[in-house]
């Protein structure tokens, strides 16, 4: 597992060369705010409490996850032409998909590279057992999930209709705030089959 220095070094790289000749700067800056806030969020948790390299490598890849698909704004991300590259074949035709699935992944992302940060914090710093502060750490991603659907709430009702559209990406799905945050509990919920029952340290 590489070192938070290394972690931190590669979630930079992979930042800046997500700024190369970019296609939507304005909405990609609008996305990679987030990432920035969370980034800063990091570095001053980490000046008061401690992370393992494993939980602090997860957090960094969802930063990296998130940035990669800001620049093509989640629903743009070219992963069908990647793949018939790669494979000869598009995901979409695979799996007879109608949209672009780069959000509900980032929310995945969201869920699941999170949980185990969270549930140290909860077993460390506040002495829980590991089953409550998994619960904690589930009921949390939940919490923030519907917060950020408030937020992508308040972005559509404040800006311009095809600027909101850009940042929210539903693509004409209504159900989408309800999908993406079902995505985000999945992604916690996965920590659910190593962390609960048990009893060793995080």
């Amino acid at each position: 597992m590489p070192s938070k220095r290394h972690s931190t070094g590669l979630t930079g790289l992979v930042v800046l060369a997500t700024w190369i000749y970019p296609i939507w700067p304005y909405e990609q800056a609008l996305h990679n705010s987030l990432t920035l806030m969370g980034a800063g969020y990091l570095w001053w948790y980490l000046q008061k409490n401690t992370l393992t390299n494993h939980h602090f490598f997860l957090i960094c890849l969802f930063l990296m996850a998130h940035s990669i698909a800001a620049r093509w704004l989640y629903s743009y991300v070219p992963y069908d032409q990647w793949a018939i590259q790669l494979w000869g074949t598009s995901v979409s035709e695979m799996f007879g998909w109608q949209r672009n699935h780069t959000d509900r992944v980032i929310h995945f992302l969201y869920g699941f590279c999170l949980t185990p940060a969270i549930i140290q914090h909860f077993t460390q710093r506040d002495h829980l057992p590991i089953h409550i502060g998994l619960k904690l750490a589930i009921g949390m991603i939940m919490i923030n999930s519907v917060c950020y659907e408030w937020f992508e709430w308040g972005i559509a009702m404040t800006l311009s209709p095809e600027d909101a559209e850009a940042y929210n990406g539903q693509q004409g799905d209504m159900w989408d705030a309800h999908k993406d945050m079902l995505c985000a509990t999945l992604g916690s919920v996965m920590w659910w089959f190593k962390y609960q029952g048990n009893t060793t340290a995080v």
